[in-house]
């Protein structure tokens, strides 16, 4: 090799190097403007919401020994057949008798605006007035904050007690996590309540801009409760009663006085739980708090350059382990930071990560494949190098390819032969439709990705050994979305086709499947091909919940899809190709369901859940 050689293939070199530079740089600046643009707008704020609830659901329940819920329930309405709103005496008496047997202070979650009857009326004010104290709630407020709640303010004042506000403002989401410190000029029932016990005036600056994140205790029946009808028939133990804070509401849903929560976001909670959990929270001063916006701006810093940073000294695959590292310590301790009272964003760090991620592996890769280029323009590699340099390239996209799909899989229970047999049938069905072997080729390393989506999904749901409930299904499928919004605008052939995949191949023949109910060829052949293989190596498999189905069954069942699940012509290229089919089913069934390997190219992937129907099937991960 000249001198004038080695000076041209060194300064090639050097070029190629300082452009990777450039163009890591640039990846890192990209994915910092995209999460700092996302958090300064606010325009994930219903996700970032979603993730707040996630770490309620993670965290162990408490049940408060302070509280009592009085709810005017189901067995209330059948038992007493009186018809609500419940004449005011009956009120009165629910009043007499927690304030005989000592109640610490009581909170009245129904509405005494409009005047009934005097006598009514009179009777239930005489029990406020028996019992000093009684907190009562109104969605009604003057001006000034003055109420009509029993006759006014001034009424409310000789009787001892006050009124508060109830209302409760949802998020974008319509969920309630938040409560306020005033409604209206009037204080809500959680403050009021809070001040009354602890005999100290809360200060609005402990609310952020006017409202605090409420500490739920649990779910939906944490809170100790008893039914209303059983307290005014004199069922209820004094013991049950003394030293509490009662909160009186309704709690049938009937009444229609259920919300959406942060723990209770699809059987909802009733009003007087949410009051009950406020004013424990008030009364605690508020621990739960949102982290300052610095730590918030640091974080997505940082997650945006330490993937580009790390390719600059390490190998792509490397860097990648190491970003998905960091992603996995950062949920630890943004859960920590939660169970300590701190909610740290986990969204937009997220995304920066994301995007800087999968950035700087096309850069890296769009860097090896210029050295190759250059070597190969000026003849300084040797052939051997050459081939050398394919083979580490190749090896490189591989890797890739599979630490991606492992970034959604390695939590699951499966073992990662389903990706490679996955793989390989599709392979086998896109040679028999006639696609060419480099095409089929891509098909089978693409296909790894299908469920690359699973990233974005819970452990909780993940990780269920049961069925799905509703939202939890609704939740799973966006795994198809949440793939294809990771793996789009790239110009790699293979991560194109990788997304198109990811995006359809839960689409069904008849328009059925999701995410966008395409119908026979609105669907591209990739997605169907690998529709069918998936379903076909899922139902071969064994897992916690079903064992594997026989050759025969599995292949029935394909075939019953055809022209409703799967593409007709698929399925009858499916048919032609039985004897190749026998021998993928074969190591499938043959595949422990906990494979011990050393091999870290076998991935763990989760499969359907057991049923006879291979929609319901479709319902869990990979074959959903």
């Amino acid at each position: 090799m000249s001198r004038t050689s080695a000076d041209t293939e060194h300064g090639g070199r050097a070029g190629t190097t300082a452009l990777r530079t450039r163009l890591l740089c640039a990846v890192a600046l990209l994915a910092l403007g995209v999460g700092l643009t996302s958090y300064l707008t606010g325009v994930l704020a219903g996700v970032e919401n979603d993730s707040t609830d996630v770490r309620f659901d993670l965290r162990p329940a408490t049940h408060p020994k302070n509280l009592l819920i009085v709810g005017v329930d189901e067995n209330t309405l059948n038992t007493l057949q009186v018809r609500w709103p419940f004449p005011r005496s009956l009120d009165a008496r629910a009043i007499d008798v927690l304030h005989a047997d000592h109640a610490r202070t009581i909170v009245y979650d129904v509405q005494f605006t409009q005047p009934t009857t005097p006598a009514q009326d009179l009777t239930l004010y005489d029990a406020v007035a028996r019992a000093p104290g009684v907190i009562l709630a109104t969605s009604e407020t003057g001006p000034d904050g003055e109420t009509s709640v029993l006759g006014g303010n001034a009424n409310l004042a000789k009787a001892h007690a006050q009124a508060a506000a109830a209302n409760f403002r949802a998020n974008s989401s319509g969920i309630i996590q938040k409560y306020a410190y005033s409604i209206g000029g009037l204080k809500t029932i959680a403050v009021a309540t809070a001040e009354q016990l602890s005999g100290r005036r809360i200060s609005q600056r402990d609310f952020d801009h006017g409202s605090a994140w409420i500490d739920f205790p649990g779910p939906p029946g944490t809170v100790p409760a008893v039914s209303f009808s059983s307290l005014v028939q004199g069922q209820v133990k004094p013991a049950q009663i003394a030293g509490k804070i009662v909160v009186i509401g309704a709690t049938s849903p009937v009444l229609q006085d259920i919300h959406a929560t942060s723990v209770s976001s699809t059987q909802g909670m009733s009003g007087p739980e949410v009051q009950a959990a406020a004013i424990m929270t008030a009364l605690a001063g508020n621990p739960l708090r949102g982290a300052p916006g610095w730590l918030a701006l640091l974080t997505i810093v940082l997650a945006a350059i330490a993937t580009p940073l790390s390719c600059m000294k390490m190998r792509a695959t490397r860097a990648l382990l190491l970003g998905l590292s960091l992603i996995g310590a950062y949920a630890v301790l943004a859960q920590l930071a939660f169970d300590h009272g701190l909610i740290i964003v986990v969204t937009y760090p997220l995304i920066a990560a994301l995007l800087s991620g999968v950035g700087a592996l096309l850069v890296c890769y769009l860097a090896e494949s210029w050295e190759h280029e250059f070597a190969n323009r000026y003849g300084i590699t040797l052939e051997a190098t050459v081939r050398e340099r394919t083979a580490e390239l190749q090896s490189t996209q591989l890797g890739v390819i599979r630490r991606l799909a492992q970034a959604a899989e390695l939590r699951d229970e499966n073992t990662g032969h389903h990706i490679e047999r996955v793989g390989t049938v599709c392979e086998l069905l896109a040679l028999q439709v006639g696609m060419t072997a480099e095409h089929a080729e891509r098909l089978r390393i693409a296909s790894a990705l299908h469920d690359v989506g699973k990233i974005g999904l819970p452990d909780r749901i993940l990780l269920k050994s049961g069925p799905l409930d509703d939202r939890e299904r609704e939740l799973m499928k966006t795994h198809t979305l949440t793939g294809s919004t990771l793996l789009a605008g790239s110009d790699s052939l293979l991560l194109m086709l990788a997304e198109t995949i990811a995006r359809t191949h839960h689409e069904r023949w008849d328009g059925s499947g999701y995410p966008n109910g395409l119908r026979g060829d609105e669907i591209p052949l990739a997605g169907r091909i690998c529709a069918v293989a998936d379903v076909f190596d899922a139902l071969s498999s064994s897992r916690l919940y079903k064992d594997s189905w026989s050759f025969d069954r599995v292949f029935a069942e394909i075939v019953r899809g055809r022209g409703t699940q799967f593409d007709p012509a698929l399925v009858d290229a499916f048919v032609a190709i039985e004897s190749d089919l026998r021998e993928a089913h074969h190591l499938a069934a043959a595949d422990p369901l906990f494979a011990e390997t050393n091999d870290s190219s076998v991935l763990p992937l989760s499969l359907p859940e057991s049923s006879t129907r291979v929609d319901d099937q479709s319902d869990r991960a990979t074959a959903a």
